[in-house]
């Protein structure tokens, strides 16, 4: 046994320094990782999911490196030089994932920081949340090009791409026509701005919301049932869409009711314009002229001649979209009630049936 630990003193030592540093390395960074974690209480700005995968990487680069390192002792010193190349092959991919890790977190706080800020001084926030994708990406963008360094066969395309002429051709190249697409529909966005984060926009009937994220890809809106609705950036920039809080936020909102041929119009028409002119959120959009003529708050007016009924219309203002769908639906309902009380029958489709007596024919054909 003495004889053993003499011949193989150097290895036991060298294997019994890796393992215990391997060890010391795995510990460290699991009590500063959950050292951080418990600071999430306090530190909102704390990135759980970024310290969970640093702790995952740097873990398995200590366990990789230590392997390796224990393989010099089982090895000769001809296949050493292999091991060496391992070595640093994983040193450098761990360096190059920790580095970009903690790069893409920074950068990904302080543009987190800046929109919190915008925010507090109700300023938009939109190009920070844009800009923040874009940055976040070119990180893990250069962090790969970086990796793929290590590899022989690829240090020529990561050379190009790095040397900064190659970005936009390997870009083109590995992306596909409509990724693109999107990536310049975003830039567009950000750039022209017909819509930021906040406003409330109409894309179609079934698309209306609030703009909550634009994305290097998409656009997400979130509708008034509280669901996401993401649209490519390339399809939102085609569409014709309705901005209801670019420039005046102010909506003239058509509140058209149908009534039958017997009513009374004039009676309709009185009813409907008192029930949007005593609604609270009506908006006087008359000018002190008008006012002067003593022209009403609300115009209503007989704009339809259906088969079976009479559409009545009243021009109702308000002071921005959501009121304006609040004030329809209370005024839908205040109107039914009058109109019940006040004996004007709603619209509702009839049919005139004519019932010929074959008899009554046949003898005025024999006369």
């Amino acid at each position: 046994m003495t004889e053993f630990f003499d011949t193989y003193q150097s290895h036991i030592i060298f294997g019994s320094v890796v393992i215990v540093s391997v060890l010391i390395l795995l510990i460290s960074t699991n009590v500063i990782i959950k050292w951080l974690l418990r600071k999430e209480a306090k530190l909102t700005d704390v990135p759980v999911r970024s310290l969970k995968i640093l702790k995952r990487t740097l873990n398995t680069l200590w366990i990789v490196l230590g392997f390796i390192a224990l393989s010099f002792i089982f090895v000769d010193k001809e296949k050493s030089s292999t091991l060496k190349a391992y070595f640093q092959l994983a040193t450098h991919l761990g360096i190059v994932a920790v580095a970009t890790i903690v790069s893409a977190t920074l950068v990904n706080l302080w543009f987190k920081r800046k929109i919190e800020e915008k925010i507090a001084y109700q300023y938009d926030p939109t190009s920070y949340k844009f800009l923040r994708y874009v940055a976040v990406s070119m990180i893990w963008f250069v962090g790969i090009l970086f990796g793929l360094l290590a590899f022989p066969s690829l240090k020529g395309v990561a050379q190009t791409a790095l040397g900064g002429a190659g970005v936009l051709a390997i870009i083109a190249g590995v992306a596909s026509q409509e990724a693109l697409a999107n990536l310049v529909g975003g830039v567009f966005i950000i750039s022209f701005k017909p819509f930021k984060i906040g406003d409330v926009v109409k894309v179609s009937d079934t698309m209306v919301g609030t703009v909550t994220d634009i994305t290097l890809r998409h656009t997400v809106i979130r509708n008034f049932e509280n669901k996401m609705i993401v649209i490519p950036n390339a399809v939102i920039n085609k569409e014709k869409l309705i901005n209801y809080d670019l420039g005046e936020l102010k909506c003239c909102e058509h509140i058209e009711v149908g009534i039958s041929y017997d009513s009374n119009i004039d009676d309709a028409k009185r009813i409907l314009r008192e029930e949007c002119e005593n609604h609270p959120l009506i908006y006087d959009n008359r000018s002190e002229l008008d006012k002067k003529n003593g022209l009403p708050m609300v115009r209503t007016a007989l704009t339809k001649i259906n088969d079976s009924s009479l559409t009545i219309r009243a021009w109702a203002w308000s002071s921005s979209f959501s009121d304006s769908f609040s004030m329809k639906c209370d005024v839908f309902e205040s109107t039914f009630k009058r109109y019940k009380e006040s004996n004007i029958e709603l619209a509702y489709p009839t049919r005139t049936i004519y019932m010929v007596n074959e008899e009554e024919v046949e003898e005025t054909e024999n006369k």
